[in-house]
């Protein structure tokens, strides 16, 4: 029998349906979605409570003429289905594959690129700004985003703007009570209070000025569908509130929404996820970051935990659960968390500030003003540093080092194994004059056996891992077991000195000259981008110093990396064990 979903390539297929096939084709939506994500993984929870709605509104509004603008793009895979990307979907986050998360150059129906929330609304507007001024009076602005988004700043800053215009511009606010976490603070009480009947306050959106509906069920097809049709036709600023849930249609995913994320594999059918083998696995840095908090909290009272909306991704929830006073998700609010972390170093407190290396771009002059400037000793936890992987150009965390390193004031270390990364949280929480960040990578380290008694780690300082004197390799982080391998495919012939320098700001300099005196060669290696990295601050070492060793800088390209596995793109990237070894072999 032939499915609905099978002549639904693009919505102008969707709009020839009628209106009581449109359930039909959720169902078939859903199952094409839970059984693709079901093996290739995903974000899967998010867009399968957005199904109807998606249906509704490219069934209502006249994609791609009419702008539809998605926050994140968590949510967003019923878009990709229904706007020609069903037979590719297959490849969706792989190598060579379609992105996650919608993209300009990928479909002309992906209006605005996404991946970091609470953009749509700032997006949308400065659309419909620009159809005002073309004199496109009937054009349709749609924004879709999420509870947990809106309560960011800019997000605010959106709704500011737009109030004070006649724009003609549609916020769908996908109210689901939670992001990757379940949303926090008072914005989330104020809208639990409306879905409740139990607000006395006036409504915040239309004291904006927004022109305010809802909420309704956001799996009510026909009533979606019927208050779309209604607020095409109303000028100005709108703002429909519609209910749904995270996970819809596959049970596991609705009673387990944090897990259901992004669950990796699991059985399509029953929905249960994969049980792994039984064996012992060295942890993930997040966990040793989560773990490690918990033991030095226990014996420091001053210590305090702050995550903006990723208690679980970055294993702050570990302290939550010991030390619930003393551990702080901020909601998606990375501004916010990093100058709340600054006022508590102001009071003697002793604040970890955990952001994945690509959100703490969204608080750059936080850093310098409030933290930086005032030498305020915050410790900043980067997780998810270098390349991530299937999340692509979005989230690899590979500008930390470039956009930390020229900032006055800021240590910054790079810990090459999950007991580095204690001992470094040990030593920062000891007491230091200045700021440190502290940024580490996505995935398991390789020690099984890391939670060893704490050793004071000497700021500044790098270590020779072995000697050698044909070529140094001078590496950060855990780039530097790459480096290890590189050196024993080479080791019969070419004897490879190997310098982990663990801190790229301060530098070590009584042992960079003492490589530059010895080694004639050079290479660095790291898992950010080479333009004003850390291999730059080797080369600007150099030249301060008239050295005329050869150097060669292996790192990121100037060019946003794209989604694939971390080894697939190591090894495009000429970033893994053998094509550094055929490096070392090039330059000998």
């Amino acid at each position: 029998m032939s499915k609905i979903l099978d002549h639904i390539n693009y919505p102008k297929d969707l709009r020839l349906l009628k209106q009581e096939q449109l359930p039909a084709l959720a169902k078939e939506l859903r199952e094409f979605i839970i059984n693709i994500v079901a093996t290739k993984e995903g974000h899967l929870g998010a867009s399968l409570g957005v199904v109807e709605l998606t249906i509704a509104l490219h069934y209502v509004f006249n994609t791609p003429d009419d702008v539809l603008v998605w926050d994140v793009g968590h949510q967003a895979y019923v878009h990709k289905l229904l706007t020609g990307r069903k037979n590719t979907f297959h490849t969706n986050r792989q190598l060579g594959g379609i992105s996650g998360f919608p993209k300009r150059e990928e479909s002309i129906y992906d209006a605005f690129g996404v991946g970091h929330s609470s953009t749509s609304i700032s997006a949308a507007l400065g659309m419909a700004l620009v159809s005002q001024l073309k004199g496109e009076k009937n054009k349709q602005h749609i924004a879709v985003i999420g509870d947990a988004s809106i309560a960011s700043g800019m997000a605010f800053e959106g709704l500011n703007h737009a109030g004070v215009t006649s724009a003609n511009l549609l916020v769908i606010l996908n109210d689901n009570a939670i992001g990757i976490d379940p949303s926090v603070g008072a914005l989330k009480q104020y809208l639990t209070n409306v879905k409740k009947g139990t607000q006395k306050q006036d409504n915040i959106f239309e004291a904006l000025n927004f022109n305010y509906s809802g909420p309704i069920d956001g799996h009510d097809l026909p009533a979606i569908i019927l208050e779309l049709e209604r607020l095409k036709k109303v000028k100005g600023p709108k703002f429909l509130h519609v209910i749904t849930t995270k996970g819809k249609g596959l049970k596991q995913a609705e009673e387990d929404q944090v897990r259901y994320h992004a669950p990796g594999k699991f059985n399509a059918k029953t929905g249960e996820l994969h049980v792994k083998a039984n064996t012992i696995e060295a942890p993930k840095f997040q966990d040793v970051f989560g773990h490690t908090m918990v033991e030095l909290a226990r014996k420091n009272k001053k210590i305090i935990g702050i995550t903006p909306a990723m208690p679980t991704g970055s294993s702050l929830k570990y302290m939550m659960q010991e030390f619930p006073e003393r551990a702080l998700d901020v909601g998606i609010a990375e501004q916010h968390a990093v100058t709340l972390a600054a006022g508590m170093a102001t009071q003697g407190y002793i604040p970890f500030c955990n952001i994945y290396s690509t959100f703490l771009q969204r608080a750059y002059d936080q850093i310098i003003h409030d933290v930086a400037l005032q030498k305020l000793p915050v410790i900043f936890c980067l997780d998810r540093a270098g390349l991530v992987g299937e999340d692509g150009a979005t989230h690899h965390g590979v500008f930390d080092l470039a956009y930390l390193r020229c900032i006055p004031n800021l240590i910054t270390y790079a810990p090459r194994n999950e007991i580095d990364l204690r001992n470094i949280m040990y030593t920062a929480q000891l007491g230091l004059k200045l700021p440190i960040a502290i940024r580490y990578p996505r995935g398991r380290g390789k020690i099984i056996d890391w939670k060893q008694p704490f050793t004071k780690i000497e700021i500044g300082k790098g270590l020779c891992l072995q000697k050698g004197k044909d070529i140094a390799i001078l590496s950060i982080g855990t780039m530097a077991s790459i480096a290890t391998e590189a050196i024993q495919l080479v080791s019969k012939d070419i004897e490879v000195a190997h310098y982990n320098m663990q801190f790229i700001k301060p530098l070590d300099t009584a042992l960079l000259h003492n490589i530059c005196k010895t080694h004639q060669t050079i290479i660095t290696l790291e898992d950010g981008v080479i333009h004003g990295g850390f291999g730059s601050a080797i080369v600007e070492f150099l030249a301060e110093n008239n050295y005329k060793n050869k150097i060669s800088i292996l790192g990121i390209p100037d060019t946003f990396i794209h989604q694939g596995s971390t080894l697939e793109l190591q090894k495009e990237l000429q970033l893994d064990a053998i094509s550094i070894a055929n490096k070392i072999k090039a330059l000998y």
